[in-house]
């Protein structure tokens, strides 16, 4: 379970004689937190038989600058962290994640999903599609009041196929925007479908403020819907308040 980082809020500066090496991030992203740690960077590089030298050139940057990423006295902007990925083959868990407002259309969200690598929309993937971080796209999904169904389905697979995402960050955010209980819901389905008891510690976190209101996973409901759900919704989406037949079963991809 990854710790709480250091929360980075984005500073545009402008220097007569700015290093090619401190990669700024622009104002224009409100906020981000870096989730790659520095031995973790050690790590990758050596699984991949790097030098420090050959890695720096790799990335554009000095060794100088890329020693002080290793030892932990500098932290990667998100376009370094993006190469970092690419270049050592990391999950995109590695991803800052930013809670900036975004324009989130169901397109994106198919599109990014997709580029996530969840099987039900394989058909979505080309290159240069750009991955975002788990725990951020998992964030701009349920904040969403009416998520496509095939959309939805694949919100489980997210936490089944990156349970390292930054958990320290998404639950506090899920519960800042009322949340939780979406959040749960697919955590719980999760960790059901992919026998990953792991899941349990978020689990638990979340069912620590549970909301007794009742909402839907991500669907905006009739009232006959919502009738017909409050009989037949599932045993996990009634743990969670919520009005939902999903259940682990119907997780086709995990």
């Amino acid at each position: 379970m990854p710790k709480l980082c250091q929360e980075f809020c984005c500073r545009f500066v402008r220097a007569s004689r700015q290093s090619n090496d401190d990669h700024l991030t622009d104002i224009t992203k409100p906020c981000y937190k870096a989730t790659m740690k520095s031995e973790h960077l050690k790590q990758a590089r050596l699984r991949r038989g790097y030098s420090q030298e050959q890695a720096a050139a790799l990335l554009g940057v000095t060794q100088a600058y890329f020693s002080m990423l290793e030892t932990g006295r500098r932290k990667p902007s998100a376009r370094l962290a993006r190469n970092l990925m690419r270049t050592y083959g990391l999950p995109p868990t590695v991803l800052p994640v930013s809670n900036g407002p975004k324009n989130v259309t169901p397109d994106f969200l198919a599109q990014e999903l997709a580029s996530l690598g969840y099987p039900g929309f394989a058909h979505l993937r080309r290159s240069g599609l750009r991955k975002v971080n788990p725990a951020e796209y998992l964030l701009s999904a349920l904040t969403q009041h009416d998520v496509e169904a095939r959309v939805a389905e694949g919100l489980p697979w997210v936490v089944v196929r990156y349970p390292d995402m930054d958990f320290d960050w998404l639950v506090p955010q899920a519960r800042m925007k009322n949340l939780q209980n979406r959040l749960g819901f697919a955590v719980t389905l999760a960790r059901l479908a992919g026998g990953n008891d792991s899941l349990r510690q978020p689990e638990q976190a979340l069912a620590e403020s549970k909301l007794a209101k009742e909402d839907s996973f991500c669907k905006d409901l009739n009232e006959p819907e919502r009738r017909w759900l409050r009989e037949n919704s599932s045993e996990q989406a009634r743990q969670w308040n919520l009005l939902s037949d999903l259940r682990p079963d119907m997780l086709r991809y995990v």
